[in-house]
């Protein structure tokens, strides 16, 4: 055995540990580093999943391609079927339909042949997305069950956590969506466990988070986008899943207030998927944009919609809000129309476009179309608790809002106040503190406009305090305009944000919730509660609700 023969077994040996042990960057440069002559399939197919791990797609790809031959040429037909339904999937990302359909042909002509094995699987699932595609529902299902069979009978966790994940996707959009979520809490059972490869984790997390968004389902959000970026953080930095479920944690940071945060996220996420998947940092592009529509840089705003535009997301209806207060509300109204002709957005999308078309609409006093766009609201919201099995979903709260809107635009406070406490009660359970300041903004308004003066004084307070904190500084100041210069002391000698705290109290929330509404620390909580306690003079949380209750703070 020559010298560079052995060199080369012993680079081989130290991949295939790294590779063992999951380190791709390592597994990289060891295999990058040989003559591409001396690597076999088996060498190349390691050096595809390297590179895919470390954000080197064209090489991954260039690598895969070789890998294949290697396989088709040694007759390898499951390897061979394998490395074609990965291209597949991969050529289908770039956009690439023509080459994408031909390496699932190929795919296919390798595996129908071959007796049972895990790697049929692959094909199952893209039958059933196929049909699920079409709306043959009940073929989906077929599919998804045959692939659970089949990983049962070969063993493979990570197949059958996937025909879960499949049957899921099915159920949802079946519009099961209590079942559907139960199979994807399974799916997260595995994945929580360890019992999957880190490649299925991931996929798991990501599409997990995405039957989640699209589920208006927040409370799952929340959960699994902490648990998935827990995982990303110990592996290798660059791999696209980081990316893929970064900009769902945006997403959800956005909705809890905390933009610094959800802005770094969103630019981190464009930074890694960009180039190599620009649907989801168009995404990443959007959220950047609403949150400095919401901060009050509208060249900023509008240039994040514009790039977001330009990679194929549709802008609305964050431009269209942006341009109302620029005070283009004809035109903001046309685009968003146009948004609203399109059906294809999932519900969460959807409610955002009805609940900017009520506030356009009311803007414009056009009070049927604000009615119109109110009603599909609150019929969203009404077979998605058939669907669901609750009524304390996002879509619950934009309906009760822009119904609360309307009534209040009538004129109507016997049926304002009661929508509008409704969804200000359900933004908070929710922790979204943006849409439950902007609800407050109108509560007060209808308070004082039935002689609630105090009542009107303490939202608008409060919603104050809200945009303040958050950094929302238009909305901030339209509150400080309407509270004028009334600066009343609270009672007790409380400050704005002990009444907060007790207003939160007095409604039941845990220090842990209060800490997560108003984005603080749970011992902060703590300290705020004693001086609340020592300022009243009471000592328990139920004598402080009491005193909230009868000095107009609940």
């Amino acid at each position: 055995m020559t010298d560079r023969t052995a060199g080369t077994r012993r680079a081989k040996d130290r991949t295939r540990d790294a590779v063992a042990r999951e380190s791709w960057a390592e597994a990289y440069d060891l295999l990058a580093g040989l003559d591409p002559a001396r690597l076999g399939p088996d060498d190349l197919a390691a050096l595809a999943d390297a590179a895919w791990w470390t954000s080197r797609v064209e090489e991954s790809v260039a690598a895969r391609l070789k890998a294949y031959s290697g396989y088709a040429a040694a007759h390898d037909d499951r390897r061979a079927g394998l490395s074609a339904w990965l291209l597949f999937y991969e050529y289908r990302l770039a956009g690439r339909d023509a080459a994408s359909a031909g390496w699932l042909r190929r795919a296919r002509q390798h595996l129908d042949g071959e007796p049972e094995c895990a790697e049929q699987c692959y094909l199952v699932w893209t039958e059933a997305e196929e049909a699920a595609r079409r709306g043959a529902y009940e073929e989906a299902m077929a599919c998804a069950g045959r692939m659970a069979g089949i990983a049962r009978r070969c063993g493979s966790e990570d197949m059958l956590a996937m025909s879960r994940q499949a049957q899921a996707g099915v159920l949802l959009a079946r519009g099961r969506v209590a079942d559907g979520l139960a199979q994807l809490d399974d799916a997260m059972c595995s994945v929580m466990a360890g019992e999957l490869s880190s490649f299925f984790t991931g996929w798991i997390y990501c599409l997990g988070l995405q039957h989640c968004m699209a589920a208006v389902d927040l409370e799952r959000a929340v959960e699994w986008t902490e648990a998935a970026m827990e995982w990303c953080a110990a592996m290798p930095r660059e791999n696209a899943f980081r990316g893929l479920c970064r900009v769902h944690r945006a997403e959800v940071l956005e909705l809890r207030g905390a933009w610094p945060e959800a802005a770094t996220e969103a630019a981190l996420t464009c930074d890694d998927l960009l180039p190599h998947l620009p649907p989801v940092a168009a995404e990443a592009l959007y959220l950047a944009g609403e949150i400095e529509r919401r901060r009050g840089d509208p060249a900023a705003a509008e240039a994040a919609y514009g790039r977001a535009h330009e990679l194929g997301r549709d802008p609305q209806p964050g431009l269209a809000l942006l341009r109302l207060a620029q005070g283009k509300a004809e035109s903001a109204a046309a685009a968003l129309r146009i948004a609203l002709a399109d059906e294809s957005h999932d519900r969460m999308s959807r409610s955002r476009l009805l609940s900017a078309e009520v506030e356009l609409s009311l803007a414009l006093g056009q009070r049927d179309r604000a009615e119109a766009a109110a009603g599909e609201l609150d019929a969203l919201a009404r077979d998605w608790q058939e669907r669901r099995r609750s009524g304390t979903t996002v879509l619950h709260a934009a309906a009760a809002g822009a119904g609360g809107a309307l009534a209040y635009a009538d004129h109507d406070l016997e049926h304002a106040l009661p929508l509008l406490h409704r969804a200000l009660d359900l933004w908070m359970r929710l922790g979204v503190p943006y849409e439950a300041a902007q609800v407050r903004m109108t509560l007060g308004a209808a308070d004082r406009e039935s002689g609630n003066t105090e009542g009107a004084r303490l939202e608008l307070r409060a919603a104050r305090a809200a945009f303040e904190r958050l950094g929302a500084a238009p909305d901030a100041r339209r509150a400080a305009a309407l509270l004028g210069d009334d600066r009343a002391p609270l009672p007790g000698h409380l400050t704005e944000r002990e009444a907060e705290v007790l207003r939160l109290v007095a409604a039941g929330r845990t220090n842990r919730s209060i800490a997560g509404e108003l984005v603080i620390s749970e011992h902060t909580v703590a300290r705020h509660l004693n001086n609340i306690f020592a300022k009243l003079d009471v000592s328990s949380r139920a004598a402080a609700t009491a005193y909230a209750c009868t000095h107009g703070l609940a």
